[in-house]
């Protein structure tokens, strides 16, 4: 049933944009030199090619997992508390994006710094197309700014990687092995409550084979703790099997990919200039305080027909 309705939805939305058009054309004949006329025609136009550019950035949401909800967590680099102040900075502007999109946002697990940020965090996102519009963000964001934590106010470079991965379903099959798998819990560091910071509800898994760490600790109990740190490591193993055949795609077309963990994706520089810039598609903008504030859409859309040129 989902299926079906995102597809009559997308026949939809073409048959109303031809029909659209269709009027609008007529109109114009009929009109003969009547500005007032003109003008109404001018305006419905307008709105119909506004119609057609988000018809045609949702017909790039077409990747096997973009439709799907995601995990999305972000880790401070070296640089102490300049690189937590900027992980946490990164977190309000996804927060502020999603809040936009009116998605449902959740904080599953939060390491706060000792001054200020944060050393990481994992939530999860849930709205329609999450994984097709955020996935552009995997990889490492470089700021550029006057520190506000340093007395001489010197300029410091800061440091954030961004990890997304798709929330996937019971339909796909994601075998791990258990033995694989080191379980750890630990007391909670939220917020307290009656048993959040008292007893040892959070939950860490590592997988071995590929040393990833996923951990959850929101929940009282460690039982729904512990399954949804399983459902994150499933999604994270699937996005990278995902990752693997993009790559291998790519590699048999001589094409490298630029998307990878720990690969800089994207500069926000503050000072001595004004700059938001992305590496990989070359779209910019000098609003960096709109772009901090969750207005990322240019370089959601730009990433998305980057990615279908290279395809």
């Amino acid at each position: 049933m989902r299926e079906r309705q995102k597809l009559v939805a997308a026949i939809s939305t073409i048959e109303s944009l031809d029909q659209e058009l269709r009027d609008g054309t007529e109109l114009l004949a009929l009109a003969e030199g009547d500005e007032s006329m003109l003008e109404d025609i001018r305006s419905s136009l307008q709105n119909t090619l506004s119609l057609a550019n988000t018809a045609e950035t949702e017909s790039l949401l077409s990747g096997e997992a973009d439709e799907k909800d995601i995990y999305l967590q972000i880790n401070a680099g070296e640089g102490g508390t300049e690189s937590m102040d900027w992980a946490d900075m990164l977190r309000r502007m996804f927060k502020r994006w999603a809040e936009r999109k009116n998605f449902d946002v959740k904080v599953l697990d939060i390491r706060k710094g000792e001054e200020a940020g944060i050393k990481s965090i994992t939530m999860s996102f849930k709205g329609p197309w999450a994984y097709g519009w955020l996935k552009s963000e995997q990889g490492v964001h470089r700021l550029v700014r006057i520190s506000p934590f340093d007395s001489s106010a010197r300029r410091h470079t800061s440091f954030a990687s961004v990890s997304v991965s798709p929330i996937i379903d019971q339909s796909i099959n994601i075998e791990i092995d258990p033995s694989e798998v080191r379980t750890d819990t630990f007391r909670a560091s939220g917020a307290g409550g009656q048993h959040v910071n008292k007893t040892d509800s959070a939950v860490r898994l590592t997988h071995e084979p590929t040393g990833i760490v996923v951990s959850c600790q929101n929940d009282r109990s460690q039982h729904i703790n512990k399954a949804r740190a399983w459902d994150l490591l499933r999604s994270r193993l699937y996005e990278i099997e995902m990752r693997k055949r993009e790559q291998d795609t790519k590699t048999k077309h001589d094409e490298k990919s630029d998307i990878g963990f720990g690969s800089q994706i994207r500069s926000y520089v503050l000072q001595p200039y004004q700059m938001v810039k992305d590496h990989r598609t070359g779209a910019e903008t000098s609003n960096t305080s709109a772009v901090l504030d969750g207005d990322i859409d240019q370089f959601l859309t730009a990433y998305l027909s980057y990615g279908k040129i290279q395809q």
